[in-house]
């Protein structure tokens, strides 16, 4: 069993915990209790992400996925590729979302309370302020679908197809 490289599987594990956390943090933030810290540390983890998302993608690059099996229908690839794609989009863009807003607003960026992060130059009233704002409460309803077919997906390889695809990866 070919298998993707012990870097590769160590970041896409701390990542989806990181995101499956910051996604609930997200949904819940109204509802927790005002001295957990909630939002910066949303915004913490969120920054996070977007370094190890592009460290992930550098490693990538260098370091292709192994290939599906020859036996899975053209079709389940080009899902599953796209599903990939998509992954990757969000873990971008999520991120960089939330950034763009936190820029416009009063409060420090920082990380983790250890330092200040910068802040981009915009304003509340900026179009990429109000389109970030949009992106930023509308994808995680997305992300949270593809998490959900993406482990469907896992699952149904290693019960139902009794395939290798969900062990490349433990």
């Amino acid at each position: 069993m070919t298998r993707y490289t012990s870097v590769a599987r160590a970041l896409h594990w701390i990542i989806a915990i990181l995101i499956i956390g910051n996604l609930a943090f997200g949904f819940a933030h109204d509802a927790l209790p005002k001295d957990w810290a909630v939002m910066p540390v949303h915004k913490s983890i969120g920054l996070t992400v977007l370094a190890l998302t592009l460290l992930r993608l550098l490693w990538r690059l260098t370091h292709p996925a192994p290939p599906l099996p020859a036996a899975m229908p053209l079709w389940e690839k080009g899902a599953a590729h796209a599903t990939h794609i998509l992954f990757y989009a969000l873990m971008l863009i999520l991120p960089l979302s939330g950034w763009i807003m936190s820029s416009a607003g009063t409060r420090p960026l920082n990380w983790f309370f250890l330092f200040d992060v910068p802040k981009f130059a915009v304003a509340k009233d900026d179009a990429i302020v109000g389109l970030s704002r949009g992106a930023h409460e509308l994808l995680p309803w997305l992300w949270v679908a593809l998490i959900a077919l993406h482990v469907g997906a896992a699952l149904r390889h290693h019960f139902m197809l009794k395939d290798d695809v969900l062990r490349r990866m433990l």
